[in-house]
């Protein structure tokens, strides 16, 4: 960074840790390429001390005045584009006008785009992947991650999710059996959810086609700019989705560049909305009701009584660009609660197991999903409460898992 524009923040630094905000920062920050992920997580975690905001705010410009020429004039752009004006000013008023140039220039050359036929693929079979699909035939085909947390702190004020071994025990299986090496972690923290996603990240993912990372938790809502939600560590600290899908960007994993990134959330998406439905004709829809155990994944925002019974259990308290080759599944709308029965596990990885089991063979990914989204949305929770899953898709292509034959 330029003499001058450090000494501008060190002038300001009181002013800085008094009122800038950093958690709105992070995001654009690491898209930016100002910061990495490991840097932002250690920045949240103080480094030993108290990780509050007025910490975070003294390590983030300690830090900034160590990322290069274009940190400085980025760092402004972030501060407009979320709010923080005033910051952007006074640090502006203090600065030479800065002209941010681009760090390699390069003539940009559109290509020309054509559609995706609209007839159906052929599906892979282990070692003939579609042409309009990605590659899928490394054996094994790539990691699975699964992250199962079911009893939780007390601390936390969080209940224990009775069920979500049965969901863990079918998505192992399926897994497994679409020839992905699988690894499940109980029973986590924030912070060992972050270490188990940085291995990950680290891993050599060169010989493989895919890696998958599930989530199986309490959720919340929280601000983000491209993929709502969070997960809860059993310490009730969550950590939200945007940063999850971070650690296998093609930044920050580069041996999984171009291969798809698969990311499947059971967890409510914050809030405790239950959702009642709308009429429709009979025939648009096959009533199913779920069981009387059911449950649901997300923290009542307040401790009113409700018209349920004390069963219902809610869990939550929501090169290549960047995020290219993501596809994050989510049991549930963004806001809204989602179920799951004691004895047999939630609807969404019921759902998904069986639709797997039945179509892999035959279709690609985001077509299985609507039909998750489709049976899912048939089922009643109390014969009243209902679910629907959703997805946010950034995939260039068809997926084909391999299937065993």
């Amino acid at each position: 960074m330029d003499e001058t524009h450090k000494k501008i923040l060190q002038r300001n630094r009181s002013n800085l840790v008094k009122d800038l905000d950093p958690s709105k920062l992070y995001d654009g920050l690491l898209e930016k390429g100002i910061f990495t992920q490991d840097m932002i997580d250690e920045i949240q975690v103080g480094r030993g001390l108290a990780g509050t905001r007025r910490n975070q705010a003294r390590q983030l410009v300690r830090d900034l005045e160590t990322r290069g020429s274009r940190a400085f004039p980025l760092f402004l752009k972030c501060l407009q584009e979320t709010g923080q004006e005033s910051l952007a000013e006074l640090l502006q008023n203090g600065a030479p006008a800065v002209t941010l140039q681009p760090a390699t220039p390069t003539q940009v050359v559109r290509p020309v785009i054509q559609p995706l036929p609209i007839s159906k693929s052929s599906p892979v079979d282990g070692n003939n992947p579609s042409k309009d699909g990605y590659k899928m035939d490394a054996s094994p085909c790539g990691h699975c991650l699964i992250i199962n947390n079911m009893e939780f702190e007390p601390h936390s004020m969080l209940k224990n999710r009775k069920g979500s071994n049965i969901d863990c025990e079918k998505l192992e299986r399926r897994f497994k059996t679409l020839n992905f090496v699988v690894e499940v972690r109980t029973n986590l923290r924030q912070k060992q959810i972050k270490h188990e996603l940085l291995t990950l990240s680290k891993k050599d993912h060169s010989q493989y086609d895919c890696c998958v990372v599930i989530m199986l938790s309490h959720g919340t809502e929280v601000n983000h700019n491209r993929f709502p939600g969070a997960v809860y560590g059993v310490d009730g600290q969550y950590v939200p989705v945007q940063h999850i899908t971070n650690y296998l960007n093609g930044q920050h994993c580069p041996s999984l560049q171009g291969k798809p990134k698969l990311f499947f959330i059971q967890a409510c998406g914050g809030g405790n909305e239950r959702d009642m439905g709308f009429e429709v004709s009979p025939d648009e829809v096959e009533p199913s009701s779920g069981g009387m155990d059911d449950q649901t994944d997300a923290i009542p925002m307040s401790s009113s009584s409700d018209s349920l019974s004390m069963s219902d259990e809610p869990d939550a308290r929501p090169t290549l660009p960047t995020p290219s080759d993501i596809l994050v599944s989510y049991s549930t709308f963004p806001g809204y609660v989602s179920w799951r029965e004691t004895q047999s596990g939630s609807w969404y990885v019921q759902t998904l197991d069986c639709i797997l089991e039945e179509n892999a063979a035959t279709d690609d990914l985001v077509t299985m999903l609507m039909m998750v989204n489709n049976e899912v949305s048939q089922n009643s929770a109390k014969g009243l409460y209902k679910q629907m899953p959703g997805s946010f898709n950034f995939l260039r292509k068809l997926l084909y898992f391999q299937t065993q034959t």
